[in-house]
């Protein structure tokens, strides 16, 4: 057993009195009622408490490593995929045509945080494997699919994306990989890096979605196509025979090390088999289905890895004695009104980030479910959604896990103790899927600028019609700080579109501050959400539990809202200087 709990009552309230999950039951043929989720979460716990978190430290401290042209991982994580993908959950939101059981993506969504938060880096496998799904679903042939998505769906095979090259990194358009035309599929020649789990024992047959370039394709981004390329090839009598790819090494990384991140060589011989995706020069679109798939993914292993890290800071707080209390008692550390401090500004983020991501899931069901001019809005919305998800998430990730070491003090330090791997976990975040930077100038540029701001003008003012109609009297304080960053977001949006306007390029310089003050400006809004539900209805939650919320809203308002005070500065009044920056800014 670990020290993990899944926070199920919190969860729950996000869901029903946050995101309101329910309203998508006019949708669906068959309402999903809160009982059946509620009775799926509890299973859901179970599995992440009991057969995936103990395997998180074990695995942290074994890694993986390269045998031969085998990876192979932890014993102990293999046992726990085989328990995970045996039970049917890879394909909760995946077509019941294909053995997925085709429930919305808000219930996925709340049992991969169990799942992520229990072992991150054990979390990534099926992450990948249902990214691959959805790829495939959307883009493959239905022969492709119809051989392929049964044995993905079952875990007997998993799935992997292969995008990044030594000399292209986030630029995709200088990609190398090659894809030649033989018979009814291409042969495959060129490397890829950072391939997360690219090789592995957990399943019988990896599938990688490669991205390469077909003879005399486009130049840049467009001429790039996506490949289906199996680890193993598979005869009609089922005998499995290695196709011509390999990983040739594992990176040694700072964090998340039970989970394999490969270079991996394709057609070193004879060219490695591979079936193209859709049509050729249309890789980029297939791939992007995944991409946004994943971003939205890490940013709820964001969430995951610090509601992991907080629970374990909250309960060394309360059994560290340390010091003396206003009475002149010996104290356990949680009396101290600084600890005290810190643990709500991983608390009250955390409770906004879930909400946050909760809301955008069941925005990303809607855009599925729903028609016309109502879908419209939910695309454009998830779109909106995904790099403030990505980036401003995890941003706070690494706020978060490095105050669980800060409370832990210089036991914290000591790896013994466990919540180091936490931050070194979490330092990834903002980094792969698209750098936190690559996120920000997306928002500002593709979300914001391409519909010269319909999209976010709409938002906040849906935000600003809901507010001024929340039950809440005895908050004022709160609100006249959230509607103060309302304001500020609507005159940065005015003030990015302009500056997008007169430059590009330059514009970007501000879009970091920008991503950051709409993340911390809809924590607010969600935050207040919940206490307006909370005042219409005191018996939503029991009391103690309800007085946890209450604290959470009142400091994230009065302590973490007004960070949006800087970023706004820094938006309306710090052009001028970024402008002047070069690399002679530097010399010494």
């Amino acid at each position: 057993m670990s020290d993990y709990q899944y926070p199920i009552n919190d969860i729950l309230f996000s869901l029903f009195s946050i995101a309101k999950v329910e309203k998508l039951n006019s949708y669906l043929e068959e309402p999903i009622e809160k009982d059946f989720i509620e009775a799926l979460l509890h299973e859901a716990a179970k599995l992440a408490e009991q057969v995936i978190a103990p395997t998180n430290s074990v695995g942290d401290a074994q890694g993986a490593q390269l045998v031969e042209n085998d990876v192979v991982e932890s014993e102990a994580l293999k046992k726990a995929f085989q328990i995970y993908s045996g039970s049917g959950w890879i394909g909760l939101s995946a077509s019941p045509q294909y053995g997925g059981q085709g429930l919305p993506s808000y219930i996925s969504t709340a049992v991969n945080e169990g799942i992520q938060s229990a072992n991150l880096s054990f979390s990534l496998c099926p992450l990948l494997s249902q990214g691959a799904i959805e790829a495939i679903e959307k883009h493959a042939s239905n022969e492709i699919k119809d051989y392929y998505l049964p044995n993905l769906l079952s875990g007997k095979w998993s799935g992997t994306m292969n995008l990044t090259e030594a000399n292209s990194g986030s630029d995709l358009s200088s990609i190398q990989c090659k894809a030649t035309p033989d018979g009814d599929y291409y042969r495959i020649k060129g490397q890829k890096i950072f391939i997360t789990w690219g090789d592995h024992q957990m399943s019988e047959n990896i599938i990688h979605l490669v991205l390469a370039r077909t003879p005399n394709s486009l130049k840049g981004m467009k001429g790039i196509s996506l490949f289906l390329v199996p680890k193993f090839l598979v005869s009609k009598d089922g005998t499995l025979t290695r196709n011509d790819l390999k990983p040739i090494s594992i990176e040694h990384k700072l964090g998340i090390h039970a989970s394999p991140t490969c270079v991996m060589s394709f057609g070193e011989n004879q060219g490695t088999v591979g079936y193209l995706i859709g049509k050729e020069n249309t890789g980029i679109r297939s791939m992007f289905t995944m991409m946004n798939n994943a971003r939205q993914s890490v940013g709820l292993q964001g969430l995951s890895i610090s509601e992991r890290a907080y629970q374990k800071a909250l309960a060394y707080a309360k059994e560290r004695q340390q010091g003396v209390n206003s009475i002149g008692e010996r104290a356990n550390i949680i009396e101290h009104p600084d600890v005290l401090r810190m643990l709500m500004t991983m608390k009250s983020q955390i409770d906004a980030m879930r909400s946050f991501i909760h809301v955008a899931a069941r925005e990303n069901d809607l855009s599925q479910l729903a028609i016309g001019e109502e879908q419209t809005l939910s695309k454009a919305r998830t779109a909106l959604y995904t790099p403030i998800i990505k980036g401003w998430i995890t941003e706070q990730a690494q706020e978060v896990t490095s105050l669980a070491i800060q409370i832990h003090g210089g036991a914290g330090y000591i790896e013994e103790t466990g919540v180091a791997q936490f931050a070194r976990d979490a330092r990834i975040l903002p980094i792969y899927e698209g750098t936190n930077g690559i996120q920000a100038i997306d928002l500002i540029s593709r979300k914001l600028h391409f519909d010269k701001g319909e999209a976010m003008r709409k938002l906040l003012s849906d935000i600003e019609h809901e507010a001024d109609n929340w039950a809440i009297r005895n908050s004022q304080n709160q609100i006249a700080n959230f509607k103060k960053s309302l304001s500020q977001a609507k005159q940065s949006t005015r003030y990015c579109l302009e500056a997008m306007d007169h430059s590009a390029v330059l514009a970007t310089g501000v879009a970091h501050s920008y991503m950051m003050l709409i993340g911390y400006m809809v924590g607010g809004w969600l935050q207040l959400r919940a206490l307006n539900e909370l005042t219409v209805d005191s018996n939503i939650l029991p009391d103690e539990v309800r007085k946890s919320w209450v604290d959470s809203i009142n400091f994230y308002c009065d302590h973490i809202l007004i960070r949006t005070n800087t970023h706004f500065e820094s938006i309306c009044n710090g052009q001028p200087t970024l402008n002047q920056l070069s690399s002679s800014s530097f010399e010494r």
